[in-house]
């Protein structure tokens, strides 16, 4: 090859060249969706599962905060109910005990109307004496009845303020708007 120019040199280096071993294809990534419409599929899903899954445990977490409240706001309705039952047989046993102290009373009292009808001298007088017997009688029946209606209606009143109470509350509790999960 004495004789040869440099340009054949040249063309036979370059011949050698792509004749020669090809080049190793770069590793290929993960097969990536072909067109635009599978990556719009595949997105959507995922963001649809991962609403799902939040809106979910929103939903659940509210669901058991309503269960707690319920159960809470029942043990409350327990707590007033106990009160006012307990409020309710101690003023009876109050109010009976009274009315027993208006019965013993008048038990006494009629005891010393007779007493006194019996020592009498005149129909007269034994018909005077009975007259101021029964208007006595009277007129503390009257004022003992009225003690012992009072009475009665601070018993109802105590009572039921518990339950009043707990009926207030749920009238402000369930007319609020519900809160939207």
């Amino acid at each position: 090859m004495a004789g040869t120019t440099n340009v054949t040199k040249l063309a036979g280096k370059a011949t050698s060249a792509t004749t020669g071993p090809a080049p190793k294809a770069p590793e290929q990534a993960p097969e990536a969706p072909a067109t635009t419409s599978e990556t719009e599929a595949v997105t959507p899903h995922t963001a649809l599962e991962n609403t799902s899954v939040d809106q979910l445990t929103k939903t659940t977490e509210g669901f058991y905060k309503s269960a707690e409240d319920a159960v809470e706001f029942g043990r409350g309705n327990f707590e007033a109910f106990t009160k006012a039952t307990q409020a309710y047989v101690t003023g009876l046993q109050d109010l009976s005990r009274q009315a027993f102290a208006v019965a013993q009373g008048f038990g006494e009292q009629a005891v010393e109307n007779a007493k006194a009808l019996a020592s009498v001298k005149s129909l007269k007088e034994a018909a005077d004496l009975q007259a101021g017997f029964v208007r006595t009688s009277l007129e503390k029946s009257v004022a003992e009845t009225t003690k012992l209606n009072e009475a009665a209606f601070k018993l109802a009143e105590q009572a039921s303020a518990p339950i009043a109470a707990r009926w207030t509350l749920a009238v402000e509790k369930f007319t609020k708007p519900a809160a939207r999960v």
